[in-house]
């Protein structure tokens, strides 16, 4: 199976979707215990809810999980948020902290996934927001995220419905910046700028608002677009339509401000 999908579209914004991908191959699905197998840490179809939501736009989608390895962490392995319970660049524990490996994998293995899976992603995003830069002078990658409302391991509380990222403030312009925050803060979800996630790697990596490359995390609360927030992990039409009007919203006053910026 290839490592990632492409569609391509004219738009300044790229889609990066890296944690929706549910591919194991076979010989790491035997190394994984039961709850490494059920892949709960997923950004379930988060593919779908952004699905045709803005005409133009490029997505890039990994189509492994994050248990093969992390699209979204440093290659080198240094930790997105040191001092706080998080996960690594292959992952050992699940977001509630337990054990996901009866054989977890060695340097060599991480190694190998790493040249198969993390950097033919990288390359290829990259080359996608070089591509639509070329075309309008500016590149916005929008980072597609989602995940469970409630994870006393990662974070205290309930999250918000939408989590904008932007390492605060650095990764893209403060127009692009404040355009996304104000249409999400406009919204009837909750909303936060820079809180508990600000922009993982991937965000932080692209993000080079000099050079005309900006970034910008969105992640959501699941409860916002699953029925439940537990196994089957089923989307909900209903809830989804309504956050895909918000969604619009958000992504076309970015595109727009993008233009602005670039003209």
């Amino acid at each position: 199976m290839d490592p990632f999908e492409v569609t391509r579209g004219d738009s300044p914004i790229v889609l990066g979707l890296p944690h929706s991908g549910t591919y194991v191959p076979p010989e790491i699905q035997a190394k994984l215990n039961a709850r490494g197998r059920a892949l709960t840490d997923t950004d379930w179809h988060i593919h779908t809810l952004y699905d045709g939501l803005l005409p133009g736009v490029t997505t890039v989608r990994a189509s492994f999980h994050r248990y093969v390895i992390d699209a979204n962490r440093d290659p080198s392995g240094v930790s997105l948020y040191p001092g706080q319970n998080t996960t690594t660049l292959v992952p050992l524990t699940d977001f509630d902290g337990n054990g996901i490996w009866d054989q977890p994998p060695s340097d060599a293995e991480i190694a190998e996934r790493l040249a198969a899976f993390h950097t033919p992603y990288h390359a290829t995003l990259m080359a996608e927001l070089e591509r639509v830069r070329a075309i309008h002078g500016i590149a916005v990658l929008y980072d597609c995220h989602s995940i469970r409302s409630t994870i006393p391991y990662l974070f205290d509380g309930v999250l918000p419905d939408m989590n904008l990222g932007t390492n605060n403030g650095t990764t893209c312009a403060p127009e692009i910046e404040t355009a996304a925050h104000e249409f999400a803060a406009s919204s009837p979800y909750s909303t936060v700028l820079n809180g508990r996630f600000k922009g993982g790697w991937t965000t932080r990596h692209y993000g080079r608002p000099a050079e005309g490359l900006h970034a910008i995390q969105m992640e959501l609360a699941q409860s916002s677009y699953l029925k439940t927030e537990r196994p089957p992990w089923s989307y909900d039409d209903r809830k989804a339509e309504r956050l895909r009007r918000w969604l619009f919203d958000n992504l076309d006053a970015v595109q727009d401000t993008a233009l602005e910026l670039a003209s």
